[in-house]
């Protein structure tokens, strides 16, 4: 079974459902024949390499909110990812374009070893002190993924490297009716939106296991919170 998963460096969800997705898959009983590929989606697309803010601004503009108020939608965020037993820094993180990322994790993945870097970059996005839109602190998480660091100083010098296959997963995403992230697929059988529970993931897996083959795309789960392609990100009432 392949699971693909739609998501961005910049998204919240997104990397509190890598962990949820993580935690079901560890319970699902054929978890070894599961092939995870992880796909690109950028929340702000528009904005240039290099225009980056902090994370507090860019809610409080984006919601109309003060920054007290953008400072507890972050709050509330954080006690979920916290949850999780993942590091969550409410304040001091930047915001800004993530294609460069979305390139080289696509290096990572053709060396395999994509997933190793998604989780290094997660956590200098959300728990650390790093800031993932710096190239020499992405250059840094390359190597200690695992990749040789002249090929990917070499994809981060040319903005060509890598860029058809980031746009070709966001033409995809567009094509299955992905318009938030994080977005999973199951076999290309089941869809799943948001950063749902874990057991949410385990029936979804239980599910597209037991009904191969199928045809059409179905959404399992509720709604979730996720994160939309205008860099808005759902945050729980609390």
């Amino acid at each position: 079974m392949r699971v693909e998963i739609w998501s961005d460096i910049a998204c919240p969800w997104c990397y509190i459902g890598k962990a949820r997705f993580e935690k079901g898959l560890a319970e699902f009983a054929h978890r070894d024949q599961v092939e995870v590929v992880h796909r690109s989606f950028e929340l702000d697309p528009g904005r240039a390499k290099g225009e980056t803010e902090q994370v507090i601004d860019m809610l409080a503009t984006k919601y109309g909110r003060t920054r007290e108020e953008a400072a507890s939608m972050e709050a509330n965020v954080a006690a979920n990812a916290q949850a999780e037993g993942l590091g969550y820094r409410t304040e001091g993180r930047d915001h800004g374009n993530t294609f460069d990322i979305h390139r080289l994790l696509h290096l990572a993945k053709a060396r395999g070893r994509q997933d190793e870097l998604l989780t290094l970059a997660y956590r200098a996005n959300f728990a650390e002190e790093r800031s993932v839109f710096d190239d020499d602190v992405l250059l840094a998480l390359a190597v200690e993924a695992g990749l040789d660091a002249d090929e990917a100083r070499g994809v981060l010098a040319d903005p060509e490297a890598y860029a058809d296959e980031v746009r070709a997963d966001e033409r995809e995403a567009s094509e299955l009716g992905a318009d938030a992230v994080p977005f999973f697929v199951l076999d290309r059988r089941y869809g799943i939106s948001g950063g749902q529970p874990s057991e949410v993931f385990v029936q979804a897996l239980e599910q597209a296991w037991k009904d191969r083959p199928a045809t059409a795309l179905t959404t399992v789960g509720g709604d979730a919170a996720a994160c939309g392609p205008d860099g808005a990100c759902e945050v729980p009432k609390g």
